[in-house]
């Protein structure tokens, strides 16, 4: 856990804004920007990248992916630009919450694979950069996303503290808890191995 600096106003509003920014839905954004439709009715339904892939549109998936890092790595930065490392784990814990439970569709969200990653990029970027490789080391292998995403996750407060960020392991296992309890539905159909491999159909 970080040393808390800031006071706990200002930690609130940060936390209040942090969480609006990761409400907006950028896969939904994309999918309307680029005529595809609502992405809530297409494929598994969900908001991110990774649906907004299954339409065959790699650009509006990328700019989705992209959006979605970036609110929480946005959330991050300006927090820790403006107060201190505090207010940015806040900030990006906030908008992963607002990503997963948004205000603009009746907190009905995504799965905040994309924010978690952008969140940890910008509070630490060694952590990020070794979350990242979990996750393409395990999608080049399996072509699964959820599980790429899971073992990712899992993975992250091991390599907080191997890499000597221990401030950062606590929010790490919050992140990754609340990673799995998203993927409920994606363990159980990895399990039954009905689980769909990334570019493939719902």
């Amino acid at each position: 856990m970080p040393e808390l600096i800031t006071s706990l106003p200002v930690l609130a509003v940060v936390a209040a804004l942090g969480y609006l920014l990761g409400s907006v839905p950028f896969g939904i954004v994309m999918a309307r920007l680029f005529g595809l439709g609502d992405l809530r009715q297409i494929g598994s339904g969900n908001i991110g990248a990774t649906n907004v892939l299954r339409t065959g549109n790699k650009p509006a998936a990328l700019l989705t992916l992209l959006g979605d890092a970036g609110k929480g790595a946005a959330a991050v930065l300006i927090a820790r630009a403006l107060f201190a490392d505090d207010a940015a784990q806040i900030a990006g814990f906030a908008a992963f919450l607002g990503h997963c439970f948004p205000i603009f569709l009746g907190f009905k969200g995504g799965k905040g694979v994309a924010t978690w990653l952008g969140t940890m990029l910008a509070l630490a970027w060694p952590v990020g950069l070794a979350a990242c490789a979990t996750w393409l080391v395990v999608a080049l292998l399996f072509r699964i996303s959820s599980l790429a995403a899971l073992a990712a996750a899992a993975l992250s407060p091991i390599w907080a503290i191997l890499l000597g960020l221990t401030s950062y392991a606590v929010l790490s296992i919050a992140l990754a808890l609340l990673i799995f309890i998203r993927h409920r539905a994606n363990i159980e159909r990895l399990i039954a191995g009905d689980e769909p491999r990334i570019g493939g159909k719902k």
